[in-house]
């Protein structure tokens, strides 16, 4: 069966490979020059190329660390030595552009080791499923696209998955390493680090919280009733086992590269001023509170098989009908949190070639009181995405959570490239669907690329006052 899973593996990365290398070739024909964001890396990347490192050379609109830059030198600098290839070539922006293809073959693989290390392995059909769930993160439209453009993503996925991968396997100095990589691709995966550490935090909790469970158990004390009374637990238990020296002590010595990381990282902030390089007049932190709502949608809308079914609807109205004053007050601070912390970006209103655009100006601009009306929906996406993943441990959740705040609610602009790491996350630690709902889902998801490629390529258009053809894009 192993061997079987190999040829299967195998078969799936060589076709995607395949089918990604002439979408590549198609996408180098229609685009010879820097589009959108490429316009600030690829000459960057190329001054790289030709040796000029000195910061004099930095484009101070490029917001990012120099990680893509310096990976891409890497690569193509020791090729251009095997292959004889001439500067112009081995740095020119088809050559720069395959790094990124590279990338997506790395992540393909780091996505089914990860599947294997996360799933259990007790199922003759897991095997299956486990690489149609690669196959279909590989794909997965938001990420996939950006394979084809220099663009950040498919490094910044790739070492954040990779130190994910490490950590699993307890390799926490190696995973801190892979951890400050994807923080030079982007700064932000310093919170995925963090998560790393937490993974192991949780892991320790959970050790500790089944002892206190057995131990209650046996000195027969009588459960806490009502609905929030688990969570009510579990931070009293979480309050005094943070006051343990003995605790913190062996939670230290298990995450100090971690601790010795994000100590780094807090240096980098107070050294450069702020947690971003460059251009920061359109960057700047606020708390965006329905950025976790937009999430909490994107995720519903990419995972609907596996979140949306009769059952799980009707469950969920139970739920709110046995715990309507619960819900009461979490709609009511959610309206509160749409209401105070809604901040339009200038970016989403001008730029009329990002599929957010459209979203807001057709969802959310259509009338004030639309945003207010989809509060229920979030709150049942949010339900719906907890629930999946109420076989992980309650503090694994609530690391989750934290980071999931972390990356997304201070962030001004409605970005989907901001939601790939911790939409791939949630969706490696999920159970693995069944194997009809992973079809419906690597269907769903070939459907939304062909056309999202299609509209690309085909379907260009011009500013009134720009000869520049200009596409749609995420």
């Amino acid at each position: 069966m192993a061997q079987l899973e190999g040829y299967y593996f195998s078969a799936a990365l060589s076709c995607t490979f395949l089918v990604s290398c002439l979408l590549f070739s198609a996408f180098s024909r229609a685009l010879r020059e820097p589009y959108m964001d490429e316009i600030f890396h690829l000459p960057q990347a190329q001054r790289y190329c030709e040796g000029r490192f000195s910061l004099s050379q930095w484009d101070p609109m490029i917001t990012t660390l120099p990680g893509l830059y310096l990976v891409s030198v890497g690569v193509v600098k020791p090729a251009s030595w095997l292959l004889g290839w001439s500067e112009h070539v081995i740095c020119s922006i088809g050559v720069l552009r395959f790094v990124n293809l590279l990338f997506s073959v790395g992540n393909f693989y780091l996505l089914y080791l990860l599947f294997r290390k996360v799933q259990p392995r007790n199922k003759a059909s897991s095997s299956i499923q486990r690489i149609l769930s690669t196959l279909t993160l590989a794909v997965f439209p938001t990420l996939y696209f950006f394979n084809f453009l220099y663009y950040t993503e498919a490094g910044s996925v790739f070492f954040t998955l990779f130190s994910y991968l490490m950590c699993l396997y307890g390799n926490h100095r190696t995973s801190a390493l892979l951890g400050f990589c994807g923080f030079m691709f982007r700064q932000t995966n310093i919170i995925w680090a963090a998560f790393c550490a937490g993974h192991l935090i949780a892991q320790k909790c959970s050790e500790a919280w089944k002892t206190e469970l057995q131990k209650k158990k046996e000195e027969r004390l009588p459960p806490m009733k009502g609905p929030l009374s688990e969570l009510r637990r579990v931070l009293q238990f979480l309050l005094v086992y943070a006051m343990s020296l003995k605790n913190l002590r062996m939670l230290f010595l298990l995450t100090w590269p971690y601790v010795l990381l994000l100590l780094a990282f807090f240096a980098f902030v107070v050294v450069n001023g702020g947690i971003v390089v460059g251009d920061r007049s359109s960057h700047e932190a606020c708390l965006h509170f329905p950025q976790l709502f937009y999430f909490f949608s994107f995720t519903a809308f990419f995972s609907f098989p596996h979140l949306l079914s009769l059952t799980k609807v009707k469950t969920f109205l139970s739920l709110v009908w046995k715990r309507r004053v619960q819900f009461s007050v979490i709609t009511l601070v959610s309206i509160l949190l749409v209401w105070k912390f809604t901040y339009v970006h200038k970016y989403l209103l001008a730029d009329n070639r990002h599929y957010t655009f459209y979203v807001w100006k057709r969802v959310f601009q259509r009338h004030e009181v639309v945003k207010y009306l989809l509060v229920p929906a979030y709150i049942f996406a949010g339900w719906a995405i907890a629930d999946s993943l109420k076989a992980k441990s309650i503090f694994w959740n609530l690391m989750f959570f934290v980071c999931l705040v972390a990356s997304t609610v201070p962030q001004k602009l409605l970005e989907f490239r901001y939601f790939i790491l911790p939409y791939i996350i949630y969706r490696l630690n999920i159970p693995l669907p069944p194997i009809s709902r992973l079809v419906c889902e690597l269907g769903c998801y070939t459907v939304v690329n062909f056309v999202t490629f299609y509209i690309f390529l085909n379907k260009t258009f011009q500013w009134p006052n720009s000869q520049d053809i200009q596409r749609f894009m995420w």
